[in-house]
């Protein structure tokens, strides 16, 4: 039976003795090759104090945020520190094919990246958001890999953490560029995600039992679509132009403007029944979006 607290590795060479893989070449940054390697632990589930960088394909149970993810296609995914990876009941597959890259923080340290890779929203999405790559994508991001593996495997000297940091950041950008393009190319499955968020809004903002506990969340919307709040807001502002937190505020707005326009509810009144702990809070909102008060907006109706 696997352990079911989580395994924590802090540095490279604890995973290359986990792995019963020879001493790395660099103490701060590693590839590691999947195919052929043997799962020997009793290890279910791993947290990772390293950014993790991978390109898996053949595996089908691997769960890495919310929901069981099929690995046979292939499909990058990134971890940042402190993230769970985890298999099913019968633990992490025995052998995968593809490659890990893991960079401690350290070496990050007094670089262009040190700050920038805070900045990569997908270090936070789910695997069931993972990268899927074409052919020729694949290419570019495995040519990069190599010439960040020749780096650290060559006499190290004072260019290699440039020429190393250099390749990670323009594989870092490629992932962007092509995370864009995903959500280009899934339009259909996006805007049904995009349609989902409506009706959740407009379902929330007409239930008065969850109105009274709060304003409706980015994170409530995240967990109820089984999405990670940091992919969601990546999807609805390629989709709107809008982050979710600002997607949620326009439906709050219309719902307001409705209100105020149709019924005699005080400004209070309406901010409570939206969710709002304080008027203040609601009119603050209701201006920066109308340059108008409430107020001011439903005198316009007069």
């Amino acid at each position: 039976m696997p352990n079911a607290q989580p395994y924590r590795i802090s540095s490279i060479t604890e995973i290359h003795r986990l792995m019963a893989l020879p001493k790395p070449q660099h103490p701060l940054i590693s590839i590691v090759d999947l195919k052929g390697l043997k799962n020997d632990h009793d290890i279910n589930a791993v947290v990772f104090d390293l950014y993790v960088i991978s390109m898996k394909r053949g595996c089908d149970n691997l769960i890495y945020g919310q929901q069981k993810y099929d690995f046979d296609e292939g499909l990058m995914a990134f971890l940042s520190p402190g993230q769970l990876l985890r298999g099913d009941e019968n633990g992490i597959p025995a052998s995968l094919e593809g490659w890990m890259l893991f960079v401690h923080p350290d070496f990050l340290w007094n670089t262009s990246l040190a700050s920038k890779i805070k900045r990569y929203d997908y270090f936070g999405y789910a695997t069931h958001e993972a990268l899927f790559l074409s052919d020729k994508e694949e290419s570019v991001i495995n040519d990069l890999v190599r010439n960040i593996r020749n780096e650290y495997h060559s006499n190290i000297d004072k260019f290699s953490q440039d020429i190393i940091i250099a390749n990670l950041e323009t594989l870092l950008n490629y992932a962007e560029r092509f995370y864009q393009r995903q959500f280009i190319t899934r339009k259909i499955t996006n805007h049904k995600i995009l349609e989902k968020v409506e009706n959740l809004l407009r379902d929330y903002l007409s239930d008065e039992a969850l109105l009274s506990k709060s304003a409706p969340t980015v994170q409530y919307l995240a967990d109820t679509l089984n999405v990670s709040p940091k992919y969601l807001s990546s999807l609805l502002k390629q989709l709107t132009g809008q982050t979710t937190q600002q997607v949620i505020h326009e439906k709050m707005i219309e719902k307001a403007k409705e209100q105020l326009s149709t019924t005699m509810l005080s400004v209070s009144e309406i901010a409570y029944s939206l969710g709002f702990e304080h008027s203040q809070s609601f009119s603050k909102l209701f201006k920066s979006k109308t340059k108008q008060s409430p107020l001011e907006f439903r005198a316009s109706f007069n």
